[in-house]
């Protein structure tokens, strides 16, 4: 069997962290399987769906490196919707229902008041149509058959089909529902695996006995917890975190990614520069119930230490033109964002303002300038040079490292200063420190 997965967003809007979640879950699944990863655009709202929406989520995958190997939209499969809701119903497994909004909701609060469910009661013969109004159309559950599935992340599912309203699947004026759709094209398609959040429990209840109408095998279903703002953060909704703001914060893909892969997971999360890589260790085994906490912050972290471990061929096309691979691999560790490294190109390519220091701590780094420009610079520059003045002055930690990496960057933090100090060069750290030395 080849595992086929899809990802089934609405043209509404822009990608959110939960939509991107299901999606790379989707993804990662297939490539675990060498399968395929398919992207349906749930178009049949006509009134909410837009081209620019779609764009926009082409777009949104595309950034994130979620390609599909094939894309299709449901507004170009009218015609075999068609077709199989005429075989339901010719098999009596669709029938028309002519109750207001307003009429059902009565029935609702009446069976409530009654201490009963609130399930649709179902006519005992056909509805007799009602002059002046369209009909809405409902699937007949079977209530002979219990519904239940081995949940790849909930394990064992039970549902009594008498306990639940026989699903509307098509409006009074044509227009389709998400149910029976869905279902003729995992069948279609030949889905085999559906990935998709908790909330979509009992549809896919409705959706078992739609694929048994159809004479079809179900696909296996795995229903993640829900992905819920981390403890505290009330300031954002989750549904306004998406692929804009974080291509607007400098973030990089596979932070999100590292961190949505597996949040709610008995995995580590941790910084994973690879989509294979990730999909390498995806197993639904490792899922938990309880629900996901999303923290931006957390992105940010995993993003700096993304930017800690990479290579200068994956950045490469990126970065401007005075950062080549030497440059890269001295400022890397001081980056957050990788537009950071712009505020170091005086301090790698020109001059930097002179740094105010104490007399104590220019006299300090007047004797570091002799110091270094005696040091061996063929090796490591800076552990020859601050070993010598541990040994000449006695002074050890901040004392020790502040100063110089003041003299030598202007700055107060910053990358690793081993590789820096190599790249300035002798001459150039020298005239700094003897700079430093003098200011006032």
């Amino acid at each position: 069997m080849t595992v086929v997965t899809r990802f089934a967003p609405s043209p509404t809007g822009r990608l959110h962290v939960g939509n991107i979640r299901t999606a790379l879950h989707n993804f990662l699944f297939a490539a675990k399987h060498g399968g395929r990863f398919l992207l349906r655009i749930d178009d049949t709202d006509r009134e909410r769906s837009t081209a620019e929406a779609e764009a926009a989520i082409h777009a949104d995958l595309a950034w994130l490196g979620l390609a599909p190997d094939a894309v299709f939209r449901q507004s170009d499969r009218f015609d075999l919707y068609e077709r199989e809701f005429e075989r339901l119903r010719a098999a009596g497994r669709i029938y028309a229902c002519y109750e207001t909004p307003e009429e059902l909701d009565l029935r609702r609060k009446v069976l409530l008041g009654r201490g009963l469910p609130p399930v649709y009661e179902r006519p005992a013969q056909e509805n007799a149509p009602v002059e002046g109004r369209s009909p809405h159309w409902r699937f007949r559950l079977d209530h002979d058959s219990p519904i239940g599935w081995d949940d790849l992340i909930r394990g064992e599912q039970k549902f009594d089909p008498r306990l639940i309203s026989d699903p509307v699947i098509r409006r009074a004026d044509g227009s389709w529902l998400y149910l029976l759709p869905s279902v003729i094209d995992d069948i279609d398609l030949g889905v085999t695996h559906v990935v998709r959040g908790e909330d979509h429990v009992s549809n896919s209840a409705v959706q078992l006995q739609m694929f048994a109408a159809l004479g079809a095998d179900p696909p296996q279903f795995a229903h993640e917890a829900l992905l819920v703002a981390a403890e505290g953060k009330l300031s954002k909704r989750l549904g306004a975190v998406g692929v804009g703001e974080m291509q607007e914060e400098g973030l990089e893909p596979m932070a999100l990614l590292s961190l949505l892969a597996r949040l709610g997971t008995s995995q580590p999360v941790e910084p994973i520069g690879h989509l294979p890589e990730l999909a390498a260790t995806f197993d639904f085994d490792h899922f938990g119930r309880a629900p996901a906490h999303f923290d931006m912050e957390q992105v940010g972290q995993l993003n700096a230490r993304l930017l800690h471990q990479h290579d200068y061929a994956g950045v490469a096309t990126r970065l401007p033109d005075w950062v080549d691979a030497d440059r890269w691999l001295a400022l890397r560790s001081a980056l957050t964002r990788l537009s950071d490294i712009d505020q170091w190109h005086e301090v790698v390519a020109g001059d930097i303002p002179v740094p105010s220091l104490s007399e104590e701590d220019r006299t300090f780094v007047a004797a570091a300038a002799g110091a270094a420009n005696s040091t061996d610079w063929t090796a490591d520059p800076w552990h020859a040079l601050t070993n010598a003045l541990k040994a000449e002055t006695g002074r050890k930690g901040r004392a020790l490292f502040h100063p110089l990496r003041k003299a030598i960057t202007g700055q107060d933090s910053g990358p690793e200063m081993g590789p820096l100090v190599r790249l300035l060069g002798k001459e150039r750290v020298v005239r700094r420190l003897e700079v430093a030395a003098q200011s006032t």
